[in-house]
C-alpha cells in the first residue's frame, strides 16, 4: 500500500506543528514552506479549507490513507458515542499506534515497520497488520527473537512518556492495552469536529 515517504518537516511546517514528533529542522523554520517563506501574505482560509486541513493533519499524524480513514469514520458514525471522539479512539486503538505509544519505536512509521516485519505479538500470537484494532485487555509484546533488536532497545531507552490507558513492562518487553482512551487522554492536537463536518457535507 502506498505511503507518504517525502520530507516530513515540510508537512509539519504546512500544519504549523511537529506532528511527526521532535524535529530540529521544524524548530528552526516553523513557518509554512514555500519560496517566500514567512513573508508571503496568506489570505483567510475558507471553512472548507480549515476542515480539509484538519483531516489531512489527522491522516498524516496516524499514517492512514484516505480509504482507511474514511472506513474508520463510517465505523465511528455507526458506533455509540460522539463520532469525532470515536474516530480518534479508533486511530489510537490501532496496533501500530499502541506499539509507538509503548515506546517500542520513536515514530509511528517505525512502529508500523516493526509490526509488518512480524516483531510484535498480540496475546502471544504474531500479528503483522498495523491497522489491527486492539480491544481492552489485549497484551502486546515483542517476539522473543526480536527483544534484543537495537532499534527497540534504543527507543525504549529514550522513552519517558507514560499513558494512563497503557501499561508496559520494560523487562519482559510486554504491555497491556488497558482501555480505549477518553478524548481528554489523547494528546494529539486535532479538532475532530472539523473532520466530522467535512465528511458530513
Amino acid at each position: 500500500m502506498a505511503r507518504y515517504t517525502g520530507p516530513k518537516t515540510k508537512i509539519a511546517r504546512k500544519f504549523g506543528e511537529a506532528i511527526f514528533g521532535d524535529d530540529k529542522s521544524f524548530e528552526k523554520r516553523n513557518y509554512p514552506p514555500g519560496q517566500h517563506g514567512n513573508n508571503r501574505r496568506r489570505g483567510k482560509k475558507s471553512e472548507y479549507a480549515i476542515q480539509l486541513m484538519e483531516k489531512q493533519k489527522a491522516k498524516y499524524t496516524y499514517g492512514v490513507l484516505e480509504r482507511q480513514f474514511r472506513n474508520m469514520f463510517e465505523k465511528a458514525t455507526r458506533a455509540q458515542g460522539i463520532t469525532g471522539e470515536v474516530l480518534l479512539q479508533l486511530c489510537e486503538s490501532r496496533l501500530d499506534n499502541v506499539v509507538f505509544r509503548m515506546g517500542l519505536s520513536n515514530s509511528r512509521s517505525g512502529a508500523r515497520q516493526l509490526v509488518s516485519h512480524r516483531h510484535i505479538t498480540v496475546n502471544g500470537q504474531q500479528v503483522n497488520i498495523p491497522s489491527y484494532q486492539l480491544k481492552s485487555g489485549d497484551v502486546v509484546g515483542v517476539r522473543e527473537k526480536s527483544k534484543s533488536l537495537e532499534v527497540i532497545q534504543n527507543s525504549l531507552a529514550n522513552n519517558s512518556k507514560v499513558y494512563e490507558w497503557i501499561t508496559f513492562n520494560n523487562d519482559t518487553k510486554q504491555g497491556t492495552f488497558v482501555s480505549v482512551p477518553a478524548r481528554i487522554q489523547i494528546p494529539e492536537n486535532i479538532n475532530e469536529q472539523f473532520i466530522v463536518e467535512l465528511y458530513s457535507k
